[in-house]
């Protein structure tokens, strides 16, 4: 005996197509000069075909539009639309059709549809159309699954699926970089590259910063009122071609004086990018919160305030430094001034400059000169927690430029 079942016929045929904008039509022109054998002939046939420009021929871009031909690329950041018909392609007429739309993803299943009520009845070649968008937000294998369930005219029900699989690209590299300034701000580096097949036009690239921070774009030139673009009016990005992108990103007013705070924080923010390709498909990616390494002052930290660019030599000339108690404890505090081969400190080493509570910072201003011109580095500088009777050292503070004011009249 037959134990084989026979395949179900179903009454109503499912049908889906992806949604997607055409391409400009291109051709492979082929040219000869009027001296060779064929003379005028591919001119002339390239003249004839409707998809070349006129006047322009030899142009492999054309004027007409091509449908898209297969399912394509999809990549992180875009929109997946995608358009589902259900037709009766029977002579009965269906009662209480539903269609259920979800993409299966590796961590979620999303619902799709538009209406999750069924449709009382649907006549002979008739059909029940849908469109469904997603914006995509993550990579690797897709699973659209699509149920239709329905009642046959004798009351018999029915139920069928289709699995469309496909796979979700990475559009973009993003990498980035931190520099730690000598002051709180923060130096963000961004590198994009496009690592797609076709060109791509950057609308937005901007960095969202995190509470504690203000962010400063570096990526435009000053030119006129509103400035230009460092890359140029055409922001293209080609295929496999990078961009770096700089941000300055300074601690807000209420976090500035508050060094245990400032100190700890390594989330800096997220970047927001939004392009467009072909003819004008967007798409957008917020990269996770941006880390950063915590910079490592110590106990105390010491920075300048003010120095000037050059000096003098052999003249004294002022700084100020700043020195805050990035500890959880209170320091009683010793400065010393230990002269070098090219810098001398002037004024009283080992002055008491009292207790210095958590997260608390004092201005100091300091004399010093130089007796060596070129580019020198300030040094010297010892600080001494008389509670704990720990030493700090602080060389290569800072660097000033010292030059000879004076000059000799050749007779």
């Amino acid at each position: 005996m037959d134990v084989t079942q026979a395949k179900q016929e179903h009454l109503l045929a499912l049908k889906v197509m992806r949604l997607t904008k055409p391409t400009l039509f291109t051709n492979l022109p082929v040219t000869c000069e009027d001296r060779d054998l064929p003379g005028d002939l591919f001119g002339q046939l390239m003249r004839e075909d409707p998809s070349t420009i006129k006047g322009a021929e030899t142009l492999m871009l054309g004027e007409m539009l091509t449908l898209p031909q297969n399912f394509g690329n999809i990549f992180l950041g875009e929109t997946f639309s995608s358009y589902i018909s259900v037709h009766n392609d029977s002579n009965q007429v269906v009662k209480d059709i539903l269609v259920k739309a979800d993409l299966q993803t590796s961590s979620q299943r999303l619902n799709l549809s538009a209406s999750n009520s069924a449709v009382a009845e649907l006549k002979p070649e008739c059909c029940i159309d849908d469109v469904i968008h997603h914006e995509v937000k993550e990579i690797g294998t897709h699973i659209l699954v699509c149920a239709v369930s329905y009642t046959t005219q004798y009351g018999e029900k029915l139920y069928f699926r289709k699995f469309f699989k496909f796979q979700v690209l990475k559009p973009l590299d993003v990498k980035t970089k931190f520099y730690n300034a000598e002051t709180d701000e923060v130096f963000l580096e961004a590198q994009i590259q496009n690592i797609t097949t076709s060109p791509m036009f950057m609308e937005k690239v901007s960095l969202e910063p995190s509470m504690m921070y203000n962010v400063t774009e570096l990526n435009m030139v000053a030119c006129g009122e509103d400035g230009e673009s460092t890359f140029g009016k055409m922001s293209y990005l080609q295929p496999m071609d990078t961009r770096q992108y700089l941000y300055c990103l300074k601690p807000k007013p209420e976090y500035a004086e508050k060094a245990g705070v400032i100190k700890g924080v390594t989330v800096i923010g997220k970047l927001d990018i939004v392009w467009k390709t072909n003819l004008g498909e967007r798409g957008r990616l917020q990269t996770s919160q941006l880390q950063r390494m915590a910079p490592g002052y110590g106990d105390i930290r010491l920075s300048l305030e003010m120095i000037p660019d050059t000096v003098n030599l052999e003249e004294p000339f002022d700084i100020i430094c700043k020195i805050t108690n990035c500890s959880e404890r209170t320091m009683d505090l010793v400065l010393e001034m230990c002269n070098t081969r090219s810098i001398h400190w002037c004024g009283v080493s080992g002055r008491q400059l009292g207790k210095l509570s958590p997260a608390a910072f004092l201005s100091l201003p300091l004399t010093l000169l130089s007796s060596v011109q070129g580019l020198q580095s300030i040094s010297g500088l010892r600080l001494t927690d008389t509670f704990l009777k720990r030493t700090y050292e602080y060389d290569d503070i800072a660097q000033v430029c010292v030059v000879c004011p004076y000059t000799s009249n050749e007779s």
